[in-house]
């Protein structure tokens, strides 16, 4: 029976012995996933990548069971059972009914999506604690994961390089399309001076049975955190050369996910406590050849997507712009992710520049330059001392604010020297004090992006006026001081090509994927 018959007819909530007020459908390139209610019914699509192999009932049955069986490690209280789809002798579908099997399907608890890591680690509250409890907890099991004989050899340099010989050949046909061909030939190069260099450190990893039957898909939307208990599912079940590999590589997987997503802080943070909690120093020398393979494998899988028939195009537009990111950022592994970053805010008083700069900064690990701050600690005086003072005079005289653009630029070329982040905070309504910033970035070899930001004129008005009283406000800005930027400020140039415009109306979260899906985003 067709696929698509069987799942158009799930569509009806009367099947379901939960009784669910509707079904949605959702679908990656190999699986329907039906919600109903609070449960979830999961199909497998019948395809044939290579790496996966769902055309017959028979397999789909396998793999569900596998699926059940390998997720109850990590998520034993979702994980509930493998379910038959039957047709009756009208053709009619039915769940757990009399008649012909047809399909089957894996049932689940349905988790709530406030509590996904993706959601959860957004929020300014977000508590760091649940990024060590959670390298603490995978690092307990990979422990206790099951190592030796076949497992082991997947682990082997033979079969790692295979894994990334099947990425190049599965992807030549997207080169030009999701990946640049200067990005494909620079990965392959790559990859193959790792093998030469640390060939012999693969082999030691297998010898010490540091190859496990992991998880294999390791990212923020496989994460669920409840009354603090973290909760981890949906690994890979059909493939085991994909889940069966080095604890170093699983490590990786979740860094380069919270990389991804404008988390690098986060991403040390963890990768810093796996390491605390599994007294293994090689994962650091893994690291970024673990991440960049595993950015590849998800811009792969994402591109796979260009071909299904199933997915309407404005979603396969979408689907190319994704895999293009995660290709550029395996290639950014490739050579060499550690530079620093200058980000440069721009814009009027008012418009929401350090609030931006602010949540930058935590994401990023960055340190927070912001101009209002060092103009008075050169003044001596307090932050949060106001000094109303008209345009041009006292400390926001012109050579006061040359004198303060000079020191925050100084202290951020330092901070980059040293290998730090740096979010420099301060209008640049010139484009002298653009071009300053830019040079900067240039000689210290940082990636560098300007921020932009922007809103409507009544908008500022009230935050002007409601900014006054907020304690601890640093800023000085009022509405005249906002009309005075505004005829001085200088429009951007064409030579200014890393610029990314935000609304800073847009919720924050908006904002921060506006940043982190530009295409002058590094």
């Amino acid at each position: 029976m067709d696929q698509l018959i069987i799942v158009d007819a799930l569509k009806n909530p009367a099947l379901y012995p939960n009784h669910p007020e509707r079904i949605e459908l959702l679908q990656t390139h190999i699986s329907y996933i039906l919600l109903a209610g609070d449960e979830v019914y999961k199909i497998k699509k019948p395809v044939n990548f290579g790496f996966l192999d769902f055309t017959t009932l028979e397999k789909r049955r396998f793999f569900c069971e596998e699926e059940l069986r390998l997720n109850r490690r990590l998520a034993p209280q979702v994980y509930r059972e493998v379910v038959k789809i039957t047709a009756d002798s009208n053709g009619e579908i039915r769940l757990r009914g009399g008649g012909e099997t047809v399909e089957y399907a894996v049932r689940m608890r349905r988790l709530p999506a406030q509590g996904m890591l993706k959601r959860l680690i957004s929020r300014p509250d977000f508590n760091p604690a649940i990024i060590d409890s959670l390298a603490g907890l995978l690092a307990n099991f990979h422990s206790q994961a099951q190592t030796g004989g076949k497992i082991d050899q997947m682990g082997t340099p033979e079969i790692i390089r295979y894994n990334h010989d099947e990425n190049f050949a599965q992807t030549e046909r997207y080169i030009g399309l999701t990946i640049h061909p200067e990005q494909y030939r620079d990965i392959q190069a790559y990859v193959e001076r790792f093998f030469q260099a640390h060939g012999p450190l693969l082999e030691k990893r297998v010898r010490e049975h540091k190859i496990r039957d992991c998880h294999g898909d390791l990212h923020l939307e496989h994460i669920c955190v409840l009354d603090e208990e973290i909760i981890i599912f949906d690994c890979i079940e059909f493939n085991e050369r994909f889940r069966y590999s080095d604890t170093a590589a699983e490590v990786a997987f979740l860094a380069m996910d919270l990389d991804f997503n404008g988390y690098p802080a986060y991403a040390r943070l963890f990768a810093d406590r796996y390491l605390d909690y599994s007294h293994d120093p090689e994962v650091v020398t893994l690291h970024d050849f673990y991440r960049c393979y595993y950015a590849y494998v998800r811009g792969k899988v994402v591109s796979f997507r260009l071909e299904d028939p199933a997915i309407m195009e404005e979603e396969k537009e979408k689907a190319k712009k994704l895999a293009a990111r995660y290709f550029k950022l395996a290639h950014r592994y490739a050579k060499g992710a550690h530079r620093p970053r200058l980000i440069v805010m721009a814009g009027l008083t008012g418009t929401g520049k350090s609030v931006i700069a602010r949540e930058l900064a935590r994401r990023l690990g960055a340190v927070h330059l912001q101009t209002d701050v060092i103009r008075k600690e050169l003044a001596g005086i307090a932050p949060d001392e106001h000094r109303f003072e008209s345009v041009g005079n006292g400390i926001y005289s012109a050579e006061m604010s040359r004198l303060t653009y000079e020191e925050t630029r100084r202290r951020a070329r330092q901070l980059l020297l040293e290998g730090k982040s740096v979010i420099l905070d301060a209008t640049h309504t010139k484009a002298k004090e653009r071009e300053a910033a830019t040079r900067i970035a240039k000689e210290t070899g940082a990636c560098f992006c300007i921020v932009n930001c922007h809103c409507p004129e009544e908008t500022v008005k009230e935050r002007l006026k409601a900014r006054l009283s907020q304690p601890g406000e640093v800023s000085d800005g009022r509405w005249e001081i906002y009309l005075h930027q505004r005829n001085q400020m200088e429009p951007f140039y064409d030579s200014e090509e890393f610029v990314i415009q935000v609304d800073t109306t847009d919720p924050l979260e908006n904002v921060m994927e506006a940043v982190f899906t530009s295409p002058v985003w590094e």
